[in-house]
């Protein structure tokens, strides 16, 4: 059996016309963003301009607040800058979240799809739990690509 593929990506330090162009090398054809407010001070990464931009370039854009990162967890990791506290504390929070992750796990097989989050490095974001999460539900026959 095949594994599926689960792309994961972060924005920090690209442009949204890279973005777009950097999705589209990997065949993106569905973006989830993750982030619990898809507000951005950097141009083109607010929801409505993000979708926008996605739709011209026939990727559906998808948001899911419940899989962000809750504020009260954000500003403790930028108070404390204590990674390991942050991700346990998030993975306690996607404990609640057990419905939709197995939707998203099935959902994942009908597109190529990427979660996205502002965070460059995956190592330092939410969205490596999530995949990781999703993984499980999988029963580990899913390749998570961090691109």
């Amino acid at each position: 059996m095949k594994k599926a593929k689960l792309f994961t990506i972060g924005y920090e330090g690209r442009d949204i016309d890279n973005l777009v162009s950097y999705l589209k090398t990997f065949n993106i054809t569905r973006l989830i963003d993750i982030r619990e407010i898809p507000i951005s001070r950097k141009k083109g990464f607010s929801k409505s301009q993000l979708m926008k931009h996605l739709e011209s370039a026939d990727i559906e854009y998808i948001h899911i607040k419940q899989l962000g990162s809750p504020s009260i967890l954000r500003h403790q990791l930028k108070d404390d800058h204590d990674y390991a506290k942050f991700f346990s504390a998030y993975t306690n929070y996607l404990e609640a979240k057990h419905d939709l992750l197995m939707q998203l796990n099935d959902e994942i097989s009908d597109k190529i799809t990427c979660l996205m989050c502002f965070e460059r490095l995956q190592q330092y974001c939410h969205r490596s739990i999530v995949a990781n999460k999703i993984k499980e539900y999988n029963k580990n026959n899913l390749e998570i690509i961090h691109i």
